[in-house]
């Protein structure tokens, strides 16, 4: 027997449809239809409810009191579960900068388990660092700071079993272009961020085959008329896709809006940048090396500056829609589709598309999490 899911709306990749009917078959997105077939099927009811395609966080260091640099298999699968409650149906465990031995160490751990996780699924690892500058470190330990090493690099994804997807650096370190162009040609997507880039450096580093910016605005070299630096790179440099976190703390609404103006919604990827503390109650954290203070919605280190988030994806999707900087239909485009795009993992996530894994959500027309479905299996309800 066949099994359609029926809603108000559903948020496709070539845009909203709806009211309607898509089909579900052995774990399986299949049509969308308008009209059921005359054939006995079962349809799971949401009328007054919309579908869109699992969030998709692409940089995320932790959850649950677990993280991702602790190394440990058990931590990677509560976070995995957790992330189920966000509305994150796939994601990508994010390192910090840390010594050679232990980045190795993660990338072994991953590499070795990420097929096993039982919820939001693994869809590669993020290496932001440690090729960083120690201006704008930011909760990374400066003390492991250096220039991009492809020796190393390969080291790393070697010990991954290939499934480092991204990595972060400086444009500014010493050679980065030589770096980038290997590394691109690899399949591994290059960010740029923690760094005091001048818009020229980063325009070179983007012309070797960079593609994203790290949590714009923040850790980075700001808009200046004279001196454009990197915020002035993300917003003027085309075919750039540009991290966003939209907590209300690390970003002003304000400063969003405009950037999302400027590069438009498509080329903006919503993530968490969340870190162990995500999930869980005020109080005192690490974030890597470093202690964090968890209080009034944010992640602090000693000296005030923030450090990480303690965002869930589904709480960034209400709220640019509550701020009005975006429609529900550009919320979630932020959150799936685009970060995939982003990732080079958009053959894997990110689209209500026929054929892919029925991993989607639930919500209501304010914009919350109803229910989360894996494989077309409901693995959370509010």
């Amino acid at each position: 027997m066949k099994t359609f899911i029926y809603a108000d709306k559903f948020f496709m990749k070539s845009g909203v449809k709806g009211p309607g009917y898509l089909e579900i078959t052995d774990g399986l997105f299949g049509d969308y239809v308008t009209q059921l077939p005359k054939e006995e099927v079962h349809v799971i009811d949401q009328k007054g409810q919309w579908i869109a395609p699992g969030l998709v966080d692409t940089h995320i260091h932790g959850f649950m009191n677990h993280d991702v640099m602790d190394n440990d298999a058990q931590g990677i699968h509560v976070m995995s579960e957790g992330l189920l409650s966000c509305g994150v149906t796939s994601f990508l465990p994010t390192t910090l900068t840390s010594t050679k031995e232990r980045l190795k160490d993660v990338a072994e751990t991953i590499g070795k388990m990420y097929t096993e996780v039982k919820g939001a699924k693994i869809q590669g690892i993020y290496f932001e660092g440690p090729f960083f500058t120690e201006e704008h470190k930011g909760a990374q330990n400066p003390s492991y700071f250096g220039d991009p090493d492809l020796t190393t690099f390969h080291e790393w994804q070697e010990a991954s079993g290939g499934l480092i997807k991204k990595i972060a650096l400086a444009p500014e370190r010493h050679g980065v272009k030589e770096f980038v162009k290997q590394v691109t040609d690899e399949g591994v997507v290059v960010s740029l961020g923690h760094s005091s880039a001048t818009l020229e450096e980063a325009q070179e580093a983007v012309e070797a085959g960079a593609s994203v910016f790290v949590h714009a605005f923040n850790g980075m070299s700001g808009l200046n008329h004279r001196e454009p630096g990197m915020v002035g790179a993300l917003m003027s440099l085309h075919h750039v896709f540009s991290e966003l976190i939209c907590d209300g703390h690390h970003v002003h609404r304000n400063a969003a809006e405009i950037l999302m103006e400027k590069a438009g919604h498509d080329h903006i990827a919503l993530i968490t940048d969340c870190m162990m503390a995500g999930g869980m109650p005020d109080g005192d954290y690490n974030l890597g090396e470093f202690p964090v203070v968890v209080k009034d919605g944010t992640a602090r280190l000693e000296s005030g500056n923030l450090a990480g988030s303690i965002l869930k994806l589904k709480e960034a999707i209400k709220n640019v829609v509550d701020w009005g900087i975006a429609t529900p239909e550009q919320a979630i485009m932020m959150a799936t589709l685009v970060p995939a795009v982003s990732c080079k993992i958009d053959d894997k996530c990110g689209s209500l598309t026929k054929g892919r894994a029925a991993d989607f959500i639930v919500l209501n027309p304010e914009m919350e999490l109803q229910a989360t479905y894996l494989d077309g299996t409901e693995r959370f309800r509010a």
